[in-house]
């Protein structure tokens, strides 16, 4: 097993919590040390894809640790220099406009900031429905920014939603091996 620690952070996008998981089941296959993180949206919120209680049951069943869900949880991730690598899948529009514009009012966006302090990579595993239009410009600032890896997105609907981009979800543990190593898996557009 790896000795690299993962922070696995879960936000909304609740109809890819399922595919999401899968690859987290991965991960902790690989890597010893796997933190799960959820948004407070995630974390408690009920839908009909599922419950929050489940959500949150499923993350701590699956990484055999407590699952991190408010600001004053994450905020050591920084100074304790906790993690390796940060993940944050589902990455919604919402949390990528906010990581864009550096706005930390979320347990994701904390944990994002408190381990970029670090200068250590986080991995963007994108979910958005405004992805080609308003959300445009938060990604492309992403894109250009240093220790921001992309997993591999696309168009997931084009005919019914023109605008929406979802990750390749099953690239998530190719896009960490990488973005550990400082680099970002190529091509970071599918067609």
């Amino acid at each position: 097993m790896r000795k690299e620690r993962v922070g696995f952070a879960v936000c909304g996008s609740f109809c890819t919590h399922e595919r999401v998981l899968a690859e987290l089941e991965r991960l902790v296959q690989i890597y010893e040390t796997v933190i799960p993180i959820a948004s407070e949206t995630s974390a408690f919120t009920d839908t009909r894809f599922g419950t929050s209680d489940d959500l949150l049951d499923r993350l701590e069943e699956l990484t055999g640790r407590e699952v991190l869900c408010d600001i004053p949880s994450v905020e050591p991730i920084g100074p304790k220099g906790l993690l390796d690598i940060l993940v944050i899948a589902p990455a919604t529009g919402n949390t990528i406009a906010k990581l864009a514009a550096g706005i930390t009012d979320t347990a994701v966006t904390m944990a994002a900031k408190a381990h970029l302090r670090n200068g250590r990579p986080v991995v963007i595993a994108m979910a958005s429905n405004d992805g080609l239009s308003a959300g445009a410009r938060n990604i492309g600032e992403l894109l250009v920014r240093r220790n921001y890896y992309f997993v591999p997105f696309g168009q997931d609907n084009a005919a019914a939603k023109p605008c929406s981009l979802v990750a390749d979800f099953s690239r998530i543990p190719e896009t960490v091996d990488a973005a550990l190593r400082g680099e970002q898996i190529q091509p970071v557009l599918l067609r």
